[in-house]
């Protein structure tokens, strides 16, 4: 399951170490082609609503393996795209389509017992933040040796061949959820006017992530100026940086079953903003860029990691509709940092860049201590 998530979320990120690429061989500017990793985080938070809750309602196994050619049709649609229009559309339906990961995660909480929920949680998101890192250091080595339309074919190779394991090995998980989709989209609205944990844990969860979109959409751009004079290679390199952070995850989801969880989510912000003052002052110096980048992972998912165990706490049947509110709001924030990132890249530079990282950390914190209890 952790293998599955990393390999099925690294589409969704392939894009980013590529973006300066695409913008050269398409004519377009940067702030232009960053609609390209802002479309699929809005395809993925439109899945994250319109296909996760129905994993509450079909049988899992079934709806994964069909997904999957979805997944393959859409990878192959940008790697052909004949301009940025194309690849735009094909990206959002990545997006759409990559929603997997958020199908296991729920289904880890679900398997597991209650003392060990957050160990088991920890160890599947390894797996997906691992792929999220990992793929930009893929992607940035493929793209700076066989081109970035490979990479897409690549990865529909990748996904070809995980869908016969999953076909092997996966369990089936049987449904809970007996009404129609109409109600079922209902209930996740529902879910969210009638858990408070979950609003918190959602708005935290966009805002964090929206900060960790900024970084990555724009560090391709910043590597490239005559300061450093790098590119797609080197970007995707700081993967290594991010997968070393990863490794945090099974250890916060051990620690969230036996601390305090506000305290951990205080000590992981203040971490991330942390980071952001490193990254700031690090825009001619590759060594405090890495550093910088370290700490943001670190920051960032010790606090997805305690808010997912706090929204699966007790187990409840409606796990996947309650990882639908959450993510939906997790996704929507990334789209809403790509979208910034892009933006204040263009007019103010890495300056601008590194405060508008920071103000998401320091709404973050404004936010869990207005409604922590």
């Amino acid at each position: 399951m952790a293998i599955t998530t990393g390999m099925v979320v690294a589409n969704n990120y392939y894009n980013q170490p590529l973006l300066a690429d695409m913008a050269g061989e398409f004519e377009i500017s940067e702030a232009a082609i960053s609609d390209v990793p802002m479309l699929t985080q809005i395809g993925y938070a439109m899945g994250l609503f319109l296909i996760v809750p129905l994993g509450d309602m079909l049988k899992r196994k079934k709806m994964i393996l069909i997904d999957f050619a979805f997944i393959i049709a859409a990878l192959i649609s940008a790697g052909m795209a004949p301009g940025p229009a194309t690849l735009k559309v094909s990206s959002l339906f990545i997006g759409l389509t990559s929603v997997i990961p958020q199908l296991m995660i729920p289904m880890a909480a679900q398997l597991a017992e209650d003392r060990n929920r957050g160990k088991a949680i920890g160890t599947v998101m390894t797996g997906m933040f691992i792929g999220i890192l990992g793929s930009r250091t893929l992607s940035g080595f493929i793209g700076s040796y066989l081109g970035w339309r490979s990479m897409f074919f690549i990865a529909a190779g990748i996904i070809a061949v995980l869908w016969f394991f999953l076909k092997w090995k996966l369990p089936e998980i049987r449904p809970d959820f007996k009404g129609t989709y109409k109600q079922l989209l209902i209930s996740i609205v529902e879910q969210f006017k009638t858990k408070p944990k979950l609003r918190l844990a959602a708005l935290r969860g966009s805002l964090v992530f929206a900060s960790f979109s900024v970084f990555w959409t724009t560090l391709i751009f910043l590597l490239e100026t005559p300061v450093f004079n790098m590119g797609s290679r080197e970007a995707g390199a700081f993967g290594f940086v991010g997968i070393a952070g990863a490794v945090i995850a099974t250890v916060v989801g051990k620690l969230s079953d036996t601390m305090n969880k506000n305290t951990i989510i205080m000590v992981s912000v203040f971490i991330a903003m942390l980071s952001w003052v490193l990254l700031g002052l690090g825009a001619g110096s590759i060594v405090v860029l890495i550093i910088g980048a370290l700490f943001l992972d670190l920051g960032i998912q010790a606090v997805h990691i305690t808010n997912q165990t706090i929204i699966f706490e007790d187990n409840p049947p409606e796990r996947n509709r309650i990882n639908t509110v959450y993510m939906v709001l997790y996704f929507t924030g990334g789209a809403t940092g790509t979208f910034i990132g892009g933006i204040v890249w263009q007019y103010f530079g890495w300056t601008g860049v590194s405060a508008a990282g920071f103000g998401f950390g320091v709404l973050t914190l404004l936010v869990h201590l207005a409604w922590k209890k």
